[in-house]
């Protein structure tokens, strides 16, 4: 039996076998069955000869089977890589060669992006046009037996990169020899965020996000099923919540936009008594829209400080939202936060902290221990890392004077654009390599449901004319290397790009001119 299933296996006399762990568009997999699976995967991955520490990839839409393999890596010490199914081939390609995965699992509907890779490939069932199933094959010949040894594995996920390519974040829990019991001491965390115990959870955001994945597999190690939508859509995540009697659900802020946008009927129709927790975090999100949701929905409504690098650092209630209007909340009891003041070269001014209401860098440690490494940078990683045992994510923020955290600005060059974080690095290479263009800069401008959209501002080559078709062919060559999210909604162009004396981009001026006025930075 995989040991973190035993209690759902088990419990009320057997009887919970029998109920769901898994639902989506195409089924149901039951406690009992996934126990089963789980443990015949646990034998296919050791039968490739993959070891604790190292690493399987995995490129699908949210489905039943991701979840299996997520148990499997879970018992086996191994760490699993979820590849976002937006990316291009070559995109695909650079994160399974990065991180040294061993196998590869796929979903037909984005089997194309992983055509070429030279590793044992488990294709998952293809629901819209039948036919054989190399996972089912492995899983049919494997041993059903459970597995001995059983060790703690984990999830390693990318993250896009400030200079280009995506880059891996190794997080220090997951370290070899540990039983996979220890889970069970982050999942029992859960409850006092507000999750409820043998609750059930709708994923309706991409399950390569750490948010998702955190926020679905440790209340699933705590007893709660889990509903997959494959894609969202406000309508149908309304009709799912009171269906399925949801209690918990993550949302980015574009999706509670659109939410708020959905359909009459459906909204009129959505009663939401089931909901218990939801969770929205990932990108900052406008006072007006957060205080409709509240209306709508209660108190229920929890915000969150994090990243795939630190985990869960603050979380605010709404009661306490509405009292400190634009916080993230107060750090958890396992989080110390401090905001160290810096001039505009990014040195450090004083010696201590900066005062309440003075905004800084804002550094993190997380007191029980665990940290982070990316993958094969070791410059990155201790850049990082600046202030002994604490590391910063680039954020600039402030503590009031009674400790809560509010967010101002971010010191690194990243947009977020509909919760997914995208830095415009790899876009301006990708961009500059195109015949018509000489210079490139990206940035974010306001959008009222994404938060952010891709903005270039492009500097011509002699004697290039701009029309639709330069235009096209432009689009054309960055959707080529680009996942569609990245490729710039729009272009201005620019006769000359600002820089300064030393050559350095300066970005905040072709910004200025589309956050003036806005009320937010970011």
């Amino acid at each position: 039996m995989a040991r973190l299933l035993q209690k759902m296996v088990n419990g009320d006399e057997g009887r919970r076998a029998a109920e769901p762990a898994l639902i989506d568009r195409h089924g149901v997999t039951s406690w009992g069955e996934l126990d089963g699976r789980v443990n015949r995967l646990v034998h296919v991955l050791r039968s490739l000869g993959v070891q604790p520490g190292e690493r399987v990839a995995i490129l699908s839409g949210n489905r039943r089977e991701v979840y299996e393999v997520i148990q499997a890596v879970a018992h086996s010490g191994v760490l699993l890589v979820p590849i976002n199914w937006h990316f291009a081939a070559e995109e695909v390609q650079y994160v399974v060669e990065n991180s040294g995965s061993r196998a590869l699992f796929v979903d037909p509907a984005y089997a194309a992006a992983a055509d070429g890779i030279g590793l044992p490939r488990f294709d998952f069932v293809d629901h819209d046009r039948g036919g054989p199933s190399s996972f089912e094959d492995a899983l049919a010949a494997a041993s059903a037996d459970e597995p001995d040894d059983q060790q703690m594995g984990g999830v390693m996920f990318y993250t896009s990169g400030t200079t280009g390519r995506p880059k891996g974040v190794r997080n220090t829990a997951f370290a070899g020899g540990v039983p996979p019991e220890v889970y069970e001491l982050m999942a029992a965390g859960m409850v006092n965020i507000g999750f409820p115990p043998d609750g059930r959870t709708l994923l309706c955001g991409p399950h390569y996000h750490s948010a998702q994945w955190a926020f679905s597999f440790f209340p699933m190690i705590g007893g709660s099923s889990i509903v997959l939508q494959e894609r969202f859509v406000p309508e149908e995540t309304l009709r799912l919540i009171d269906e399925h009697a949801i209690t918990n659900v993550h949302l980015v802020p574009t999706q509670f936009v659109r939410l708020l946008r959905a359909d009459d009927a459906a909204k009129a129709a959505f009663r939401g008594d089931s909901l218990q927790l939801v969770l929205h975090g990932a990108a900052p999100c406008s006072p007006q829209v957060k205080r409709q949701m509240i209306e709508w929905w209660g108190p229920k409504v929890t915000e969150y400080y994090g990243a795939t690098e630190g985990g869960v650092v603050s979380i605010i209630s709404a009661d306490e939202w509405l009292r400190k209007p634009g916080s993230v909340g107060k750090p958890m009891s396992n989080y110390v936060v401090r905001i160290q003041a810096e001039d505009d070269e990014g040195a450090a001014v004083g010696d201590g902290d900066a005062p309440p209401f003075v905004p800084g860098t804002i550094h993190i440690r997380n007191t029980m221990g665990t940290d982070f490494e990316y993958l094969g940078e070791p410059d990155k990683t201790k850049d990082a890392h600046r202030l002994e045992g604490m590391f910063t994510l680039g954020d600039i923020g402030y503590l009031d004077d009674e400790g809560y955290l509010f967010l101002s600005d971010r010191k690194i060059d990243m947009i977020i654009s509909g919760g997914v974080n995208i830095y415009p690095a790899e876009i301006e290479g990708v961009l500059a390599a195109h015949p018509s263009v000489v210079d490139a800069a990206v940035f974010g401008v306001p959008d009222d449901e994404f938060g952010e959209q891709v903005k270039a501002a492009i500097q011509l080559a002699p004697g290039v004319a701009w029309d639709a078709d330069a235009e096209a062919s432009l689009v054309a060559h960055a959707r080529e290397h680009l996942a569609g999210y990245k490729v710039p909604r729009s272009f201005d162009v620019v006769e000359q790009m600002p820089r300064s004396e030393a050559g350095k981009l300066l970005k905040r001026q072709l910004r200025a001119a589309y956050w003036d006025g806005v009320g937010r930075s970011i």
